[in-house]
């Protein structure tokens, strides 16, 4: 293959990348809207959940509308899906726990904001950045990149008694030892 056939495979990988990324979000972002006008019909209708869904589910569904919230927030967001806070004895401590440990694992970011403001919101993930074609030419042409893409042995490390070219007829180096 040439270069111009793996740039062209790279370009239509990316692309692809990219696009499927983009559906995954709206594909998210539909599942929450689902699981809450679900929840909420659900409730209207007075019917039960045959599959009893924890507080950690619960707010994962909830965080998926992709939106900053409160610990506040997402309480109120779970009373409205049908979901029963009641049976906890501080609901808003529980949502706080929880929301700190999704946190810690990676799946909510924290965003700190004012005292009282505090919102968390679904970590996404990052979507890689394509360079355009200039870029990636100056790329290329730096001379300096080019030697280190060629490279296949690493450099010696520095000798640690001399600098190169001083004093190296004398054997001196101008400096005293300590």
């Amino acid at each position: 293959m040439t270069q111009a056939d793996y740039r062209a495979a790279l370009t239509a990988a990316i692309k692809e990348y990219e696009e499927l990324g983009l559906q995954r979000r709206q594909i998210d972002d539909r599942l929450a809207q689902l699981a809450q006008t679900i929840g909420t019909l659900n409730t209207l209708l007075g019917y039960e959940s045959s599959v009893p869904l924890g507080l950690t589910d619960a707010i994962r569904i909830v965080m998926r509308g992709g939106l900053p919230m409160t610990p506040i927030e997402v309480r109120d967001r779970l009373t409205a899906i049908g979901f029963d806070v009641s049976k906890y004895v501080n609901d808003l401590a529980a949502v706080h726990t929880i929301l700190k440990r999704l946190n810690e694992n990676g799946e909510l970011r924290f965003i700190p904001r004012e005292p009282g403001k505090h919102q968390y919101i679904l970590n996404r993930l990052q979507v890689p950045v394509v360079l355009s074609k200039d870029v990636v030419r100056a790329m290329h042409e730096n001379a300096a990149e080019r030697e280190a893409m060629a490279a296949i042995d690493e450099p010696e490390p520095p000798s640690r008694g001399r600098r190169k070219g001083a004093a190296a007829s004398t054997g001196r180096t101008g400096r005293s030892k300590r």
